[in-house]
C-alpha cells in the first residue's frame, strides 16, 4: 500500500471539495499548491476568523465618514442609501463565496475576471484591484496620523505622524498569513466599536458639538437634505467605500480552512457591521448636525477626541494594515505562483515578500502625504475603485456561471437574475463615473478654500 500517494489523494480530494485540512502536510490547494510544515499554512482560517476579518476591512474608516454623509443627504435619505447600499454589497459578496466554490484556483477579482475575459480584463483588474487596496493603506495612513495629532495635541509635525504610521503599518503588514493577522483584527474591531461607541454616547450628553458656536445649542438636523450632484455623490460613495469589502473578500475565502462556511462568515458580517453604521451614523449626526467632523471622532470637545482617538488607534493600524498585506499579497503571488518559493521559506521567498510590502507601503505613504483630505480621499476610493471592484464583477460572475444554465429553459427566477446582474453593471458604471467627478471636483475646492493642509505639510490635520 503506497501510503504517500495516499495522503497526496486525500489532500486533492480535500482541496477539491472545500473539506478541513487537519494538518497542513495534507493540503494541495488550488492557488498556493503544496503546502507544508516547511512553510506559511496559508490555509488556517477559521469562519469566526474570517469575519472577523471581514468586519475589520469594513468597519473603520468607513464609519468615520456616515455621519457626515448623513449630513449632505439628509437623515432618511441617508439612512436609505446606506441600506440599499448595504444590500447590493451583500449580495455582491455572496457572489464571491459562489464563484470561489465554483472555481477554486481563483485568489482575486483578477483571477476571477480573467476567466471571464481573459488576459485583459485579468489585468485592468488586477490593477485596479492593486490601487485600491493601496489607496485604502494610504487611507488609514492619513486617518493614523490625524489620531496621532489629536492624542498629542499635535506633538510633531503631521508628515512626521504619516511617516511613522507608514513604518508600524510595514512591520505589521509584513505578517504572512491571514490566520494571524485575524489574531490583530479581533482587538482592532474591539478598539474602534469601543471608540466610536464613546463618541456616541458623548455627544448625546454634551452641551454642544466641539465644533458648534458657544451658547444654546439646538441640533440643525436636516430629515431630508437638498445637496447639490457632486455633494450627493460623494456622499453615496463613502457609504460604497464603508462596504467596499468585496475585494477583501475573495482573498480572505482563499485562506479559509473550509470555504463553505463563508455565507455564515459574510451573514454575521454584514448583520453587525450595517447594524453598527446605522445606530452609530444616526446618533453621532442627530446630535452634532452640522457640525459634525469627518472622521467622526472629532465631534464630541478635544478631550473626548483625545480619548477616542487613543483608543481607535490599534483599529486604524490594523485597518491599514488588512490593506497593505492583501496589496502586497496580489504582487507576491503574481511573482511566486507555481514556484516552489512561494510556499517554503526560502531567502527568495522572503525576500519578495519584503520587497512587495516595502513597495506598497511607499506608494501608501506618497498618496496619504499628497492628498492630505480624509472625507475627499474616502469618497475618491470608494467612487473610482470601489464601485469597480464591487458593482460590475458581481454581476458579470452571476452571468458567467448561470448564463449558458438558463438560457435553454428560462425561468422566472433566471430572468430577474438576469436584469438584477445588468442592472449592477450598469449602475456600478454610473456610479464609478459620477462619484468620481464629485470627489475630485469636492478636493479642488477644498485645496481652493484652503480648508486643509498641503501635500507634505506639518499643520495639524485633526
Amino acid at each position: 500500500m503506497d501510503v504517500k500517494n495516499d495522503k497526496e489523494d486525500l489532500a486533492l480530494s480535500a482541496s477539491l471539495t472545500g473539506g478541513v485540512q487537519d494538518a497542513p502536510t495534507l493540503t494541495d490547494d488550488a492557488v498556493f499548491g503544496i503546502i507544508s510544515e516547511d512553510g506559511p499554512n496559508y490555509r488556517n482560517l477559521g469562519w469566526m476568523g474570517t469575519s472577523i476579518l471581514m468586519m475589520k476591512t469594513q468597519i473603520g474608516l468607513g464609519v468615520l465618514s456616515i455621519p457626515s454623509a448623513f449630513d449632505a443627504l439628509g437623515l432618511v435619505p441617508g439612512v436609505i442609501c446606506l441600506i440599499v447600499i448595504a444590500a447590493t454589497m451583500s449580495w455582491s459578496g455572496y457572489m464571491v463565496g459562489v464563484f470561489k466554490l465554483n472555481h477554486r484556483e481563483v485568489y482575486g477579482i483578477d483571477d476571477a475576471t480573467g476567466l471571464m475575459f481573459g488576459p485583459a480584463g485579468r489585468e485592468i483588474l488586477g490593477m485596479g484591484l492593486t490601487i485600491f487596496l493601496i489607496f485604502c493603506g494610504a487611507s488609514g495612513i492619513l486617518g493614523l496620523s490625524i489620531a496621532l495629532n489629536a492624542v498629542s495635541n499635535h506633538g510633531a509635525c503631521t508628515a512626521v505622524f504619516v511617516a511613522v504610521a507608514a513604518i508600524v503599518v510595514l512591520g505589521l503588514a509584513s505578517i504572512q498569513t491571514l490566520d494571524r493577522i485575524s489574531v490583530l483584527a479581533w482587538a482592532g474591531l474591539a478598539c474602534m466599536l469601543t471608540s466610536i461607541l464613546i463618541v456616541a454616547i458623548a455627544v448625546g450628553i454634551q452641551n454642544h458639538p466641539d465644533a458648534a458656536p458657544p451658547g444654546p445649542w439646538v441640533s440643525d438636523y436636516k430629515i431630508v437634505n437638498s445637496p447639490s450632484f457632486t455633494d450627493g455623490m460623494s456622499a453615496i460613495s463613502q457609504f460604497i467605500f464603508a462596504y467596499a469589502g468585496t475585494p477583501f473578500f475573495f482573498p480572505i475565502v482563499s485562506e479559509m480552512r473550509d470555504p463553505r462556511h463563508y455565507k455564515k462568515s459574510l451573514t454575521v458580517c454584514q448583520t453587525v457591521v450595517t447594524v453598527t453604521y446605522i445606530t452609530i451614523g444616526t446618533v453621532v449626526y442627530y446630535f452634532c448636525g452640522s457640525y459634525v467632523s469627518s472622521p467622526a471622532l472629532g465631534s464630541a470637545g478635544k478631550l473626548i477626541k483625545r480619548i477616542a482617538y487613543g483608543i481607535s488607534l490599534p483599529g486604524l493600524f490594523v485597518t491599514s494594515t488588512i490593506s497593505t498585506h492583501m496589496a502586497s499579497k496580489y504582487i507576491f503571488l503574481r511573482f511566486m505562483r507555481g514556484s516552489k518559493h512561494l510556499a517554503a521559506n526560502t531567502l527568495v521567498h522572503w525576500a519578495t515578500w519584503l520587497a512587495c510590502v516595502f513597495g506598497v507601503i511607499v506608494v501608501a505613504y506618497i498618496i496619504a502625504s499628497g492628498i492630505p483630505i480624509f472625507g475627499s480621499l474616502i469618497s475618491l476610493v470608494g467612487a473610482l475603485l470601489g464601485t469597480l471592484q464591487c458593482f460590475q464583477p458581481a454581476g458579470c460572475m452571476w452571468l458567467y456561471d448561470n448564463w449558458g444554465k438558463g438560457k435553454e429553459q428560462q425561468s422566472l427566477l433566471w430572468r430577474f437574475m438576469v436584469c438584477f446582474s445588468v442592472a449592477m453593471i450598469v449602475i456600478g458604471t454610473f456610479l464609478m463615473i459620477c462619484g468620481t467627478y464629485g470627489a475630485v471636483v469636492g478636493i479642488i475646492d477644498s485645496l481652493k478654500a484652503d480648508e486643509t493642509s498641503g501635500a507634505w505639510s506639518c499643520a495639524d490635520n485633526s
